[in-house]
């Protein structure tokens, strides 16, 4: 699917330690044509962390798609009835996100974001990144991975030893998922070895 012309939302929440991975697939995207348009979680918004500080992270986001985030609940709602975006797309999505989407609770401007996407029938891409995924997320995985019109990024355990309920997403995969997920495909395999990438 040719991304040229599409209108992405691209949604990051508080895996801090992973925004750098997810940065260059804003780049990618934008290079394939397609207008980004960016939504910020609120610890992404508010948190300095050894990672970066909330500062940088809006500023790198507007530089590379031209648009003012979307900050707050009220901003993602008219999402659904104005059908602003072709694909949303959630990279990282963080454990916390993920059970609140799984569960139908929208109290932040991403989960707002997916329920407005979702509720035309539109794509959405999750691109986890969690130290609980097969732990207590396991059974929200379970649900979402039988929710029509949502997509996983391929994900594996990024350190089985030190973190064996963790699961992280090939964040270098979100584009080719994301076209697969525009023809309403899933990207397979959902499973894969994680190489770090």
């Amino acid at each position: 699917m040719d991304l040229a012309g599409k209108k992405v939302g691209f949604a990051l929440t508080g895996s801090h330690c992973t925004l750098a991975k997810v940065i260059p697939t804003m780049e990618k995207l934008v290079g394939a044509g397609a207008d980004v348009y960016p939504i910020i979680s609120k610890s992404v918004q508010e948190n300095d962390t050894r990672f970066g500080t909330a500062k940088e992270w809006r500023k790198e986001v507007v530089e590379i798609t031209g648009n003012q985030p979307i900050t707050t609940i009220p901003e993602a709602e008219p999402i659904g009835p104005q059908k602003l975006f072709d694909i949303l797309v959630v990279a990282p999505c963080t454990g916390n996100t993920l059970a609140k989407i799984a569960n139908g609770i929208t109290d932040t401007p991403v989960t707002m974001a997916v329920k407005a996407q979702l509720r035309n029938s539109r794509p959405v891409v999750l691109a986890v990144a969690t130290n609980d995924a097969l732990g207590n997320n396991g059974k929200n995985i379970g649900m979402i991975l039988n929710t029509p019109h949502i997509y996983f990024v391929p994900l594996g355990q990024d350190n089985p030893i030190g973190k064996p309920n963790s699961l992280v997403a090939r964040m270098d995969l979100i584009v080719d998922t994301a076209r697969y997920a525009l023809e309403g495909k899933q990207l397979q395999p959902v499973i894969i070895e994680y190489k770090g990438v």
